[in-house]
């Protein structure tokens, strides 16, 4: 299971010298994790940063004060960090006053929102991401062949753990986490006004899943300028709600040099946002909706399998296209992504001819787990 690996992985670097910080969106597990981890500690100080007696603790903050309050403890947990303002600087601090204190951290967003000194902690952290669950994961629970009849299920639902363990409940779970808790730190953080355009936004990005995006376009459809919907999509990103796969280029003429698209991390949420949980086969967006899951399941594969590898899509103005490139240690791997195992696909002839040695794979619902496990 995943959730033992990112355990085994954090168990391993304690008192390392370092920070250890658990990123993910809300209701993904970290705060089960790190329960698991150190339940059965006694000498744990934990914190929750919703906590409005934690904001008050950390707003100030000195050595002395934390030498006095921390001293005799071996771990200091701070669940929702992201909630303390300038939450960088303070962990930096604990960090180099208190050398034995080993210092977890979780956040539902990247730190630096809430960080208005931009305290940087390069060099001194372990940093994690936790997704909601996985098809590996889920393989690993009840087995292959189990899971791969559940697809369907998982292509409307998603794997966020509540929607999983409440069969029957999953619209409603979803329902609660898409109006607003996942990416309720934006709201507060930012100031949003107008929370509509948020929902507006997220909407426009439903719709267009497996399609370049223009924020442009997007700003004349919803009322925003380009520059606003690239900040919310932006914090959208830094909350886990979404993420941008950017094209592949190397100067080959008629190549998408700065194109993106932009995908969900689950696609139970993406289909909360726009309210469509109808039947995969009588859907019009199952071929989006799939590039959709494999997508973000391989950014799961990437991240709990600690492979580094930067990821792509590929066009050109003729509309030849890749769905999806992997580049690893100077090899490309070019995806074809079809939802029906007998749709039929190609490497593009313009792509073969300038980039050799492509190692090429269409990838369908029949033989998706060569991918994912």
């Amino acid at each position: 299971m995943i959730e033992r690996f990112l355990q085994q992985s954090i168990e391993n670097r304690l008192h390392k010298g370092k920070v250890i910080i658990l990123l993910g969106a809300r209701q993904v597990g970290k705060s089960t994790l790190l329960e698991k981890l150190f339940a059965h500690k006694s000498d744990v100080e934990w914190f929750n940063g919703d906590e409005a007696t934690t904001k008050a603790f950390f707003s100030d903050i000195s050595a002395t004060r934390l030498d006095a309050y921390f001293k005799g403890k071996k771990y200091l947990i701070i669940d929702e960090a992201q909630q303390i303002e300038d939450v960088g600087l303070k962990l930096k601090l604990m960090s180099d006053k208190i050398k034995d204190l080993q210092i977890v951290a979780t956040g539902s967003s990247a730190f630096e929102i809430a960080n208005k000194t931009n305290e940087p902690l390069t060099g001194r952290t372990w940093e994690y991401t936790m997704y909601p669950l996985s098809f590996a994961e889920m393989v690993a629970h009840h087995g292959l062949m189990t899971e791969k009849r559940m697809l369907p299920h998982r292509l409307l639902y998603g794997y966020y753990p509540d929607v999983v363990n409440n069969v029957g409940e999953e619209q409603k779970i979803l329902r609660l986490l898409s109006d607003s808790y996942l990416y309720k730190d934006i709201l507060q953080w930012e100031g949003i006004q107008k929370p509509d355009k948020l929902t507006k936004l997220l909407q426009a990005l439903a719709y267009q899943i497996g399609s370049e995006v223009s924020f442009a376009e997007i700003g004349n459809t919803i009322g925003l300028d380009s520059k606003t919907v690239e900040k919310y999509i932006d914090l959208l990103e830094k909350c886990f709600v979404v993420f941008r796969l950017g094209s592949f280029s190397r100067n080959v003429r008629n190549e998408l040099k700065f194109s993106k698209k932009i995908y969900f991390y689950d696609t139970g949420i993406r289909n909360a946002v726009i309210a469509d949980f109808s039947d995969i086969n009588t859907r019009r967006d199952i071929g989006g909706l799939w590039k959709n899951f494999v997508i973000s399941e391989r950014k799961k594969v990437l991240e709990y399998g600690e492979i580094w590898a930067k990821s792509y899509f590929w066009r050109t103005t003729q509309q030849q296209e890749i769905d999806y490139i992997e580049e690893k240690d100077g090899q490309l791997t070019a995806c074809k992504i079809k939802w029906s195992s007998t749709a039929k696909a190609r490497l593009p002839l313009t792509f073969s001819k300038k980039y050799q040695h492509i190692d090429f794979k269409v990838i369908n619902k029949d033989n998706v787990e060569h991918f994912l496990l």
